[in-house]
């Protein structure tokens, strides 16, 4: 009896392992089938999963799309476009790291001849290249007739060249340059044809004649034309520190906050924009609507508002670059003409990451955010908030004012605020400072209410004889603090909780009197 059992068990077991290859082998004859109906996608093909809108986005400007032989059309147009960046990505990817990947796509077989040869020495010299391309100015030529072929010069190409050898730095290049281009419509996609590099053309330039508000003149912000001094100070609400555009935005909490600051006599608020949470390269229109609320209510307070971008960003890889100059070229774009904003804070404490991600790296990329910035918004002043006033030099020729953190005893103040002004010949900020009123056994009992009222009184006697800008930090005691900004451990996150004028429960604390001098 027990090994017929045995037998129905066995039986059971080899159908019911039948019926599963059998399934698995209907799911993966579905799955290539589904595969050839489709044809294959590029993007699988190159192991990507995103097109290039969502990682190469450099500016482009058709100048001319003028054509005696066809009308060229719209989605025509967009697919030219989007293919001849790509063949600049695959491009740049293979410099990078030495592999042919993706060029039999996006290249015709003339072209890739070169690109493999150059490739086959740069690794047998243990060669590698970063390159980007930032601006694109392309002016049609030609469109055939039978609509398989387009030729058109792509004017005044910027790039930005990183070249290494056994990976030590060589030299960095930055290159304007003019590209005659042919394309060829080969199975639905626009490949390169050929690529020839010209010598940069001058091309008129359209000129948009600012209207600033905030200006500058020698060691002074003006504010039409009259002499500013910045009273400010950094602003969060209270229930959504470090997440202002968040789900708890509220324009009635955010209109009152405003008016405590300015019934506290202070003309001038922080805010912090971060990357990741508006949307990267594709803005997110709620965000963007949730700024301009905060915007338009600072101007109908009076205040000033210094709006600091790529708070929390950290990746100066010049493969994204592309991808954060859309960023700040929307954001800026939309607002150049708002009359609230004061400045554009590029980064907040840049120099934290020169040791992990390397300081020519994160100097570079924001030299080049400069230009951006400038480029779309002639009308506001623009700056970088610095942690420490000794690296605040950098790059301070671009800065229409100098911004830095002052964490430091109290007694340096005037020597390292006076020495920026003589070094840079630039207005200086003092952009954040503070101490926090937390006393407990985190902070070995030093803090507490009574000294840090004492802090801002001796601090705001400084700044009212010198007449320095100053920004606080911070409005509110905060009862959540997100572990990426202070670390997760308590000795951290207690102290950050603790830097406000207002507690957590909404009540003035002994500091709020010296909240202003």
């Amino acid at each position: 009896m027990r090994l017929i059992n045995n037998r129905n068990i066995y039986k059971g077991a080899f159908i019911f392992s039948f019926i599963l290859i059998c399934i698995f082998t209907l799911l993966g004859l579905a799955r290539i089938l589904d595969y050839l109906n489709t044809g294959a996608d590029r993007s699988s093909m190159l192991h990507l999963e995103t097109e290039s809108e969502d990682i190469y986005l450099p500016k482009v400007n058709w100048t001319n799309l003028v054509n005696p032989a066809r009308v060229m059309e719209k989605n025509t147009l967009g697919k030219l476009e989007r293919d001849y960046l790509f063949s600049w990505y695959v491009k740049n990817n293979a410099l990078e790291n030495n592999t042919s990947k993706g060029i039999d796509d996006y290249y015709t077989q003339n072209t890739r001849e070169n690109l493999y040869r150059t490739i086959k020495y740069n690794k047998s010299h243990e060669i590698s290249i970063e390159n980007t391309t930032i601006k694109h100015f392309p002016d049609l030529e030609f469109y055939s007739e039978d609509g398989q072929l387009v030729v058109f010069k792509d004017r005044n190409v910027v790039e930005y060249q990183k070249i290494y050898q056994n990976k030590t730095l060589l030299t960095t290049i930055q290159d304007t340059a003019t590209y005659k281009v042919m394309m060829l419509l080969e199975d639905g996609f626009w490949r390169v044809r050929h690529l020839e590099k010209m010598k940069s053309e001058a091309f008129a330039k359209d000129t948009v004649k600012p209207h600033p508000i905030y200006t500058v003149k020698k060691n002074q912000i003006l504010q039409n034309n009259i002499p500013y001094t910045i009273k400010g100070i950094n602003y969060y609400p209270k229930n959504s520190a470090w997440d202002t555009f968040g789900d708890l935005f509220n324009k009635d909490t955010i209109a009152q906050d405003f008016d405590i600051i300015k019934k506290a006599n202070l003309n001038t608020v922080r805010v912090f924009i971060q990357y990741g949470d508006f949307g990267k390269a594709k803005l997110i229109p709620q965000k963007m609507e949730r700024l301009k609320v905060l915007l338009d209510l600072a101007e109908a307070k009076k205040l000033a508002v210094i709006v600091t971008l790529f708070d929390f960003y950290s990746d100066y890889s010049i493969n994204s670059w592309t991808l954060t100059h859309r960023h700040a070229e929307q954001i800026v774009t939309s607002f150049k003409d708002h009359k609230a904003i004061l400045a554009w804070d590029i980064k907040n404490e840049p120099n934290l990451d020169f040791e992990n991600r390397g300081k020519d790296n994160v100097l570079s990329w924001l030299d080049h955010m400069v230009t951006v910035i400038k480029e779309n918004d002639p009308n506001h002043l623009m700056t970088i908030g610095w942690s420490n006033s000794v690296e605040a030099t950098n790059l301070a020729d671009k800065m229409d004012f100098i911004s830095y953190h002052f964490y430091n005893d109290m007694v340096h103040l005037e020597y390292e605020t006076d020495k920026l002004v003589k070094t840079t010949k630039k207005p200086v900020v003092i952009e954040e400072f503070g101490v926090p009123s937390y006393g407990g056994m985190w902070n070995f009992w030093e803090g507490s209410d009574k000294k840090q009222a004492e802090y801002h009184r001796k601090i705001q006697a400084y700044f009212k004889k010198n007449n320095y800008s100053f920004m606080s930090w911070t409005l509110y005691d905060f009862p959540h603090v997100p572990d990426q900004v202070a670390g997760r451990w308590p000795w951290q996150k207690m102290r950050q909780k603790k830097f406000g004028f207002i507690d957590d429960k909404g009540n003035n604390k002994p500091a709020f009197k010296y909240i202003s001098n």
